[in-house]
């Protein structure tokens, strides 16, 4: 696939994809983990090619930037959120990916999405009106907005953690019209199924 760094893992023979959307942090073994095993399901039936994109090109964020608790920290946070991890931009790379998906595999007929904290903000940005994939999910999503949900077509599970803001998590369940599951661990913290 053409794409400056990529991750990709599962069986040649899935006609199902998934896009693994990472946090700011880029790569890391628990994302990496994780979509091993979306791939190398024991359901013959259920096996998925899984690609994990860089959209950072190899230069994600620091994470001594976080927590953003220092004026320059909080400074290179936002030049970063501006810059190579601006969520609109970023929804467009993703979108984007899909032909070359298809292109690497022409067994893939379906395309699904995750995101991971940052990464679920893409996703609910990508999953709009005319999105082609057919499901999607958001894991401990950041910038969660209700009125992104107002817009998705595609089945969605979101899982928050305990830190996500609630009245937003509720609002966006709320206004999703289609096919759900909104769940909170509340006794997890942010970024628990990726880099944290």
């Amino acid at each position: 696939m053409a794409h400056h760094g990529h991750n990709t893992t599962g069986p040649s023979s899935a006609t199902s994809a998934i896009i693994v959307i990472f946090d700011i942090f880029g790569f890391s073994p628990q994302v990496l983990q994780g979509a091993d095993i979306l791939a190398h399901s024991d359901d013959e039936h259920h096996q998925y090619q899984v690609y994990i994109p860089d959209f950072f090109e190899g230069k994600p964020a620091d994470r001594s930037w976080y927590p953003p608790d220092t004026k320059e920290k909080g400074e290179k946070l936002g030049a970063f959120f501006q810059g190579p991890a601006s969520p609109p931009k970023t929804a467009e790379k993703l979108l984007g990916l899909v032909k070359p998906v298809k292109e690497y595999s022409s067994k893939i007929n379906t395309l699904g999405v995750l995101g991971m904290c940052w990464g679920g903000k893409i996703v609910s940005l990508a999953c709009q009106s005319g999105t082609p994939f057919s499901a999607a999910a958001e894991v401990h999503p950041a910038m969660v907005d209700p009125n992104d949900a107002k817009g998705i077509e595609i089945p969605l599970c979101m899982l928050a953690s305990g830190d996500e803001d609630k009245e937003a998590v509720t609002g966006f369940e709320q206004n999703l019209k289609t096919a759900h599951h909104v769940e909170t661990f509340s006794d997890q913290i942010h970024g628990w199924m990726a880099a944290r």
